[in-house]
């Protein structure tokens, strides 16, 4: 295996190695990821961890617990999945991934130390060890931690501290083929970051969401801090409203967290200047030439309509054509999808994509989201290469455009957008 890394394009090729094979079916466990971390020292267990999971909104509520806790004056390590431009996203130190430079020297150190580790990891699994073992490295004081799918036997679910906090989203039906097809069954999966004696943050969700998370506090003696939706628009109305949701979850556990170590409270410009904190692909805003261009990676029926909601909140009453491609296999309405698009969208253009990021990932056939959109009457066209699509979606006549339903779609997108 090459070890000595000197650009992405190098670690690209490195990383394909430890991706699944098309078809190959994964049996979840956790014993390759304590089997590594063993190895490395159990770098999880020597920094003090928020956890987060949930379906919607984990993403934004992971940087904007990370912009908090930078603000405060603390060092911060972050980790998301999966990354919208480049993989370094997903090893973040106070808010900037790290260089190329940097990332590959410590990428080709940690694999020569893991040679001789009786296991193969995933690529996901590699990823996540590797920022644990960073943030041990950079010294950091917090690490925000983002489950991958799921969380009982996510590859992030190896840390055994008892000061671990978890928060957890919004949740809804997404990777069903994985966690069970009611919100019951999810809600159990994503409970399963609790540990002993931790403390949990989130909004108040259904009876069927909330029965298995207070089952799991109790067997673990956690404690659980039920969030009521509050109004911010007076002081964060810049905010997306989903966005507003997110900042305030993120906002409660860092008091408590500040609060729990003996911190001072974080004062309003230390609130403002964290709430300004920048997130690729969520409900990021673009301007080329004279169009609008709004980026979101929402892909299933609950975040479109979250999505679809706050552009209609902001943008009222004005014409918006989309773009559109969603991951084959996820297992949520197509049909529902479309439906929620249709709110705000003058046309959909279906497209597709492939790409291989933790696993390979191809796209639906256009075609499916055209005949989705024929059975909900909305106008679509299909355009399979994703260049061309998203030049023609500029050159349509609308001011406002969106490209929306995977983030593997906003890989091809955003890159063109860099020049402006």
């Amino acid at each position: 295996m090459k070890t000595e890394l000197k650009t992405f394009a190098d670690v690209h090729k490195v990383l394909e190695g430890f991706i699944s094979p098309p078809h190959h079916t994964r049996v979840y466990t956790l014993d390759t990821m304590r089997t590594l971390m063993h190895a490395l020292g159990d770098p999880q267990n020597k920094v003090r961890v928020v956890h987060v999971a949930g379906t919607s909104g984990k993403t934004s509520t992971a940087y904007y617990i990370a912009a908090l806790l930078r603000a405060a004056g603390e060092k911060v390590g972050l980790t998301v999945s999966p990354h919208v431009d480049e993989v370094n996203e997903r090893v973040q130190i106070d808010l900037v991934p790290l260089p190329e430079a940097v990332f590959c020297s410590e990428l080709s150190e940690f694999l020569r130390l893991i040679a001789t580790v009786p296991v193969h990891p995933s690529y996901f699994e590699l990823l996540v060890a590797f920022a644990y073992w960073e943030f041990v490295r950079q010294g950091v004081s917090y690490a925000v931690v983002e489950v991958g799918v799921g969380g009982l036997l996510d590859g992030t679910n190896v840390i055994n501290r008892a000061d671990k906090v978890c928060v957890i989203t919004d949740i809804g039906l997404d990777h069903v083929q994985i966690l069970g097809s009611t919100l019951g069954e999810i809600a159990a999966q994503k409970a399963g970051i609790i540990q002993k004696e931790n403390h949990i943050w989130m909004y108040r969700q259904s009876d069927e969401v909330m029965t298995p998370i207070h089952a799991r506090c109790t067997e673990k003696q956690a404690q659980l801090h039920e969030l009521a939706p509050t109004d911010m628009a007076s002081t964060f109305s810049f905010l997306p409203l989903f966005q507003q949701r997110n900042f305030g979850l993120a906002q409660a556990v860092v008091a408590f967290i500040r609060t729990r170590d003996g911190a001072q409270p974080l004062d309003d410009a230390a609130l403002q200047q964290a709430a300004q904190v920048a997130i690729p692909a969520r409900m990021e805003v673009r301007t080329v030439g004279n169009k609008t261009v709004i980026l979101d990676g929402a892909h299933n029926p609950q975040k479109l309509h979250t999505l679809v909601t706050s552009i209609a909140e902001r943008y009222p009453q004005q014409p918006i054509a989309t773009l559109a491609s969603f991951v084959q296999g996820r297992g949520y309405s197509l049909d529902e999808n479309v439906q929620e698009l249709a709110h705000i969208s003058s046309v959909i253009i279906g497209t597709s994509f492939h790409t291989a990021q933790d696993a390979r990932h191809d796209s639906t056939d256009p075609a499916t989201i055209t005949a989705a959109c024929a059975r909900a009457g909305m106008p679509a066209k299909m355009i399979t290469d994703p260049v061309r699509a998203f030049q023609a979606l500029l050159d349509r006549p609308e001011p406002i455009v969106l490209v929306t339903g995977s983030f593997y779609l906003l890989n091809f997108i955003r890159p063109l957008l860099s020049a402006t």
